[in-house]
């Protein structure tokens, strides 16, 4: 994307003279933007949907972002479309309900078990006491990870995005002090996952690569790159929620 692009300017015209070239000269603009945020989310839809067909969705989203920006709020446009677009393509595959709701139901009492645990303890419960306290084989939980690890990843896409989203409606300085303490909160939480927990967050959010190329690099199977991705999430949200109700 280019530096001297004055996209309030283009944006403020588009509005005044209604001209379509002056939008979609927008779009081109941040179609990239579109397109690596359809990609980093493709492991919570690629069972059931195309990258081009999220790519669609974002496209729309980035329509209505230039059609609502407010340039007189102190917030870049990039920062406000990035920021719909991926509200709008979270939003998307949330109703179209593909995961079975069994699937669901698995991973909310998964997360559930882990809070009540980590309360308890005061430390990360292990497999074998999650298994335990629902009451399940640990070969269950494994399983059960495995499926729902598109499931718990949105879950936690969705707290970050409701949160990052608030943060933008905050004013100036106290907005940029929050959204680096959340990173600082995510960095310090990645940081203390285990090695292998650690390398499969990188692989997935850093270099955008899909659950069955993680595996391929960590040579294991795609089943265990999901269990460990969803034992990662838990830990992930957990810390989230805590920084957001402290």
């Amino acid at each position: 994307m280019k530096t001297d692009f004055d996209v309030i300017k283009y944006i403020l015209e588009y509005r005044e003279t209604g001209n379509i070239n002056l939008r979609n000269d927008i779009i081109l603009r941040y179609l990239e933007l579109v397109r690596v945020i359809a990609v980093s989310l493709r492991n919570i839809y690629s069972k059931y949907a195309s990258v081009d067909d999220i790519i669609n969705e974002g496209v729309i989203a980035l329509i209505g972002a230039i059609d609502s920006f407010d340039p007189d709020k102190n917030v870049k446009f990039e920062t406000y479309a990035n920021l719909k677009v991926k509200g709008a393509i979270i939003d998307y595959v949330r109703k179209q309900d593909w995961v079975p709701r069994q699937v669901r139901r698995f991973g909310k009492d998964m997360e559930a078990a882990y809070n009540e645990l980590y309360s308890t303890l005061d430390r990360r419960p292990t497999n074998e006491e999650i298994a335990d306290h629902m009451g399940i084989t640990k070969e269950r939980l494994a399983k059960g990870m495995a499926e729902a690890a598109g499931a718990i990843t949105l879950s936690f896409e969705e707290l970050l995005y409701e949160d990052n989203f608030n943060v933008e409606g905050s004013d100036g300085a106290d907005s940029e002090m929050y959204k680096k303490e959340l990173k600082n909160v995510i960095a310090e939480a990645i940081d203390n996952l285990k090695p292998k927990e650690k390398q499969v967050v990188t692989l997935y959010y850093y270099e955008k690569l899909k659950f069955s190329d993680i595996a391929k690099v960590l040579e294991v199977s795609e089943s265990r790159v999901c269990q460990i991705h969803s034992k990662a999430m838990l830990i992930l949200k957990h810390s989230l929620q805590e920084y957001m109700t402290r």
